[in-house]
């Protein structure tokens, strides 16, 4: 007995420990709203499901062979008091978890912008084949498998893909989204305190997916300025071959940086992802509009 106490009680304590950079440990407001999202779900369920399991106890209970006072009655068929409580509660039930699903997601809707006197940091997000890659079009440089973004300021995204879709997800931030060719999905966030937390491709890609992971630093706003200014100072430049480059697929990367960006290369990744295995012909058209 005494064995299996323990052994219970290791297995509790490995999964609470699983949940401290996971959905249940959130760091900012939109994780916040997701979890309380769960709890409400999960609060609405518990109201039907301990009754259940206490009403079925207790009519094992009372129905057992030694009770003489449990009548046997193998006639009956109908009772209207029986099925209004058999079918109400689910029904409200649904209704209630529906509910509160439907206005906390429709709240949390990943194009509406965070509400802030701090004006949005702006990261274009590009899913290769097996890294992530991150533009910063008002700071003018990138980096690799590394998002780095200030406290307290949400965070506006664009998303796309250079190929296969994919499912870009910082659990302790919250906000699930997919990537795609050809196309542009936008989501919003926030980190509240500093840290670095997991960020991850949550849908299966190829080879490479166990690697696809990077890491978010949540800094204070005037460490994120040093980190600007020292980005821009070492590094190479991301133009279109370098892109070209980058976008062979390639697993474990290491993260790195690029001090320099070509004009507009998000738009013209974007417009040309439905050419996965042609990189030179973005290269020969970005190069061509840089010249303009």
């Amino acid at each position: 007995m005494r064995l299996r106490l323990l052994a219970a009680g290791l297995i509790g304590a490995v999964t609470l420990a699983g949940c401290s950079e996971g959905v249940l440990s959130p760091q900012g407001p939109v994780a916040s709203a997701e979890r309380q999202i769960l709890f409400n779900s999960l609060g609405i369920m518990l109201a039907i499901v301990i009754p259940t399991i206490l009403a079925t106890l207790g009519v094992a209970f009372w129905f057992r062979s030694s009770n003489w006072r449990a009548h046997y009655t193998p006639d009956f068929e109908y009772s209207g008091r029986l099925e209004l409580l058999v079918w109400s509660i689910p029904i409200m039930t649904v209704i209630l978890v529906g509910g509160v699903a439907w206005i906390g997601s429709y709240d949390l809707d990943p194009r509406k912008p965070i509400a802030s006197d701090v004006r949005p940091v702006r990261v274009q997000v590009v899913s290769l084949d097996w890294k992530w890659l991150f533009i910063y079009p008002d700071q003018g440089l990138a980096s690799v498998n590394q998002l780095t973004i200030p406290v307290g300021a949400p965070v506006s995204f664009e998303l796309t893909s250079s190929g296969v879709m994919n499912s870009f997800f910082v659990p302790q931030l919250g906000g699930q989204i997919y990537t795609m060719a050809g196309m542009v999905t936008r989501l919003h966030l926030q980190a509240d305190h500093a840290g670095t937390y997991r960020g991850l491709s949550a849908n299966f890609s190829g080879d490479g997916f166990a690697d696809m992971r990077f890491a978010v630093d949540a800094v204070s706003p005037t460490a994120f300025s040093q980190w600007v200014k020292a980005t821009r100072d070492a590094g190479p430049m991301l133009d279109a071959q370098a892109y070209a480059d980058l976008a062979r697929p390639s697993e474990a990367v290491a993260s790195f940086t690029y001090r320099d960006i070509a004009p507009d290369l998000f738009n013209h990744i974007q417009s040309f992802a439905a050419q996965p295995n042609d990189p030179s012909r973005l290269a020969d058209q970005t190069s061509q509009r840089t010249v303009k």
